[in-house]
C-alpha cells in the first residue's frame, strides 16, 4: 500500500504578460528570507532581550539581508559543485552558472551565510555571535518551507519503502526500484524524506529554539547558534538513513550511496558534512554556558 503523490503543480502561478512560471521553490526562498528579516528586525528593536542593548541597529538588518542572500546563493551553488559533483563541473565549468538546472547544497549555503555574516559584522564592528543567534532563531522557517518545496517539486525523495506512508513520486527516476527487495521497474513507493526533514529541521528544531528564546537565551551569546548547529546536524544525519543517495555516489557495489567508509561503516556526504556542524555547535553551547548570561 502506498500514497499517491498529491496533485500539486511545481508552479505556484504564471506571470501572464511574460509567460513566466513562478515556482514554489522560489517562493519558499523568498518567504523564508522575508519572514526571517522581519523577525530579526523586531528582535533588534527590543534591547531587553539581549541584556543591555541589541547587537545592531534595526535599520542595518536590511543591509545584512543582502549579504545573506549572496551567501546563500553563492555558497549553496559552490558547495554543491565542490562537495557533490566536482568532476562534472571541472569538465564543463560553465555549467556552474546554470543554476536553473538545479544543484544547491544546504551546507554550502550555510557556509556562505557564515562567511558573509562574519565579513559584515567585522566591517560594522558588530558582535557576530549575537547576530548568529538571531539568524539561528529564524532559520527553521526557511528550512521548513524549503523542504516542503522540495517535496512539491518533487526532488530529494527517499529510499524505497513498504511503509504505508510511502509516496509514489511522479518522476521516472523515482519509480525505478529494481534491485531493492526483488522489485522491478514500476511505480514504487519511497520515503517522503523531504517531509521528515521539514518536520525535524523546521518544526521540531524551531520549537526547541523558540522555547530557549522564551527563557532568555539571547542573553547567552552563541547558545542558540550552537543548539541550531547540533539540532540540524543530528536531524540531517538521521534523515540521511531514509534519503535516496545522490546518483554520483550510488552504484551496484555501493547501493546505499555512501561517500566514505570507516571500516565497515558507511557515511553519506550529508552525514559527513553535518559532523563538523555538530562539533562546532557543542563548542558554542559550552562557551555560552561557561560565559554566563549578559
Amino acid at each position: 500500500m502506498a500514497l499517491p503523490f498529491p496533485d500539486i503543480s511545481p508552479d505556484a502561478f504564471e506571470i501572464p504578460i511574460l509567460d513566466w512560471p513562478v515556482r514554489w521553490y522560489a517562493l519558499a526562498y523568498i518567504a523564508g528570507l522575508l519572514a526571517g528579516w522581519r523577525i530579526v528586525v523586531a528582535l533588534m528593536r527590543r534591547p531587553k532581550l539581549w541584556g543591555k542593548r541589541a547587537p545592531m541597529d534595526p535599520a542595518a538588518v536590511e543591509d545584512l539581508l543582502t549579504w545573506v542572500i549572496l551567501g546563500v546563493i553563492l555558497g549553496g551553488r559552490l558547495g554543491f559543485v565542490l562537495f557533490y559533483d566536482p568532476a562534472t563541473y571541472l569538465a564543463d565549468p560553465l555549467a556552474i552558472f546554470r543554476v536553473w538546472e538545479g544543484g544547491m547544497s544546504f551546507h554550502g549555503g550555510f557556509a556562505g551565510v557564515v562567511v558573509a555574516g562574519l565579513v559584515f559584522c567585522w566591517r560594522r564592528g558588530i558582535a557576530p555571535l549575537a547576530v548568529g543567534d538571531a539568524f539561528a532563531l529564524v532559520a527553521p522557517i526557511g528550512l521548513f518551507l524549503g523542504r516542503i518545496a522540495n517535496f512539491i517539486k518533487p526532488e530529494l525523495w527517499g529510499r524505497p519503502t513498504d511503509m504505508p506512508w510511502g509516496v509514489i513520486f511522479p518522476v521516472e527516476a523515482a519509480q525505478i526500484c529494481n534491485g531493492w527487495a526483488g522489485q522491478v521497474d514500476y511505480a514504487c513507493a519511497r520515503h517522503p524524506s523531504q517531509l521528515y526533514e521539514a518536520g525535524l529541521e523546521g518544526l521540531v528544531l524551531g520549537a526547541v529554539l523558540w522555547a530557549l528564546f522564551a527563557r532568555g537565551a539571547l542573553r547567552r551569546p552563541g547558545l542558540l547558534m550552537g543548539v541550531f548547529l547540533i539540532g540540524y546536524g543530528l536531524a540531517r544525519a538521521f534523515v540521511e538513513l531514509f534519503r535516496q543517495p545522490d546518483a554520483q555516489f550510488a552504484s551496484a557495489a555501493n547501493p546505499m550511496g555512501y561517500a566514505y567508509f570507516l571500516g565497515d561503516i558507511g557515511i553519506t556526504m550529508g552525514q559527513l558534512l553535518s559532523a563538523p556542524m555538530i562539533a562546532m555547535g557543542l563548542i558554542l553551547v559550552l562557551y555560552a554556558r561557561m560565559r554566563g548570561p549578559r
